[in-house]
């Protein structure tokens, strides 16, 4: 007797596999590195870095990175950047929206000016993050290895 298998399963696995192997390229000192270049300056108070404020930057960084590799097949086949961006605004404004309110939270930030350059910078992050995991997922496409 055979199992029957859905496509659903069968699509959830495929992702899964591919996002394990888009990981292995990604290294936790880079990110890690880039949450305090980004961030730091917004906790002046605190003598070392939080962690629990690394670890959601940290968060935020896996899922843009993954999210702009799950876009990546459409750079490989000829959509430029600024197309495939717009395709993954929503889910990007997603996670900007998301990074911004845990930082928010986190931090003593009263100022209006303050709140605007945090969601600047929550931005940048993030777009660095999504161009990060595009690129190198644009990269595996051409090398086979989807």
């Amino acid at each position: 007797m055979t199992v029957i298998t859905s496509f659903k399963e069968k699509k959830k696995e495929k992702e899964i596999n591919y996002e394990r192997k888009m990981l292995r390229e990604l290294s936790l000192k880079k990110i890690q590195k880039q949450a305090y270049r980004y961030f730091r300056p917004f906790y002046p108070a605190y003598r070392v870095f939080p962690s629990m404020i690394e670890d959601g930057c940290i968060d935020m960084a896996i899922e843009a990175y993954l999210l702009g590799a799950s876009y990546s097949r459409f750079g490989y086949y000829g959509e430029p950047l600024e197309m495939v961006k717009k395709r993954s605004a929503q889910e990007e404004k997603y996670l900007m929206d998301a990074l911004f309110d845990f930082l928010y939270f986190w931090g003593d930030l009263n100022d209006m000016r303050i709140g605007e350059l945090l969601y600047d910078t929550c931005e940048r992050y993030i777009t660095y993050w999504w161009i990060e995991g595009f690129e190198k997922g644009k990269k595996r496409w051409r090398l086979k290895l989807h």
